[in-house]
């Protein structure tokens, strides 16, 4: 399937600048409530955990969509047109940054440059996941 109208490069990270504002007030926010400080040395403590939720639950009971998306205007497709699922949210967002860390980062810059250059503006964790970032918005029904 073509991948049609595409979000590119600045959107994109526009969207992703938004969700980390986001994250980081929430994170701060319970860190504070079961802490009494902010944690950050910590992996798996839960403010970790909401945002591995953020990133994977929210997009897949809202269209696509994350916040920083949605007041972007794009969201997260399959290229084959079903519906993003859990599945491959999971692909997306745990095993695409396991790439980005196991090449030391090399990827993530092989990604930056492939959603600048590339016409479907697909990076390495959209080709492991099977999708693509578009502006354009779910079919009604």
């Amino acid at each position: 399937m073509e991948c049609k109208n595409s979000a590119g490069f600045w959107i994109r990270l526009g969207a992703g600048l938004v969700d980390g504002l986001i994250i980081a007030v929430v994170t701060a926010i319970l860190s504070n409530l079961i802490y009494g400080e902010y944690i950050t040395e910590n992996y798996f403590n839960p403010p970790d955990l909401f945002t591995n939720l953020y990133f994977i639950i929210l997009p897949v009971i809202w269209s696509g969509y994350t916040i920083g998306k949605w007041v972007a205007g794009i969201r997260i497709v399959r290229v084959d047109g079903q519906k993003t699922g859990i599945g491959t949210m999971l692909l997306r967002e745990l095993i695409g940054p396991l790439i980005y860390a196991l090449t030391f980062g090399i990827a993530l810059i092989v990604s930056i440059f492939m959603v600048a250059l590339r016409e479907d503006s697909r990076s390495i964790h959209d080709f492991v996941a099977g999708t693509y970032v578009t502006h354009d918005p779910p079919e009604k029904k």
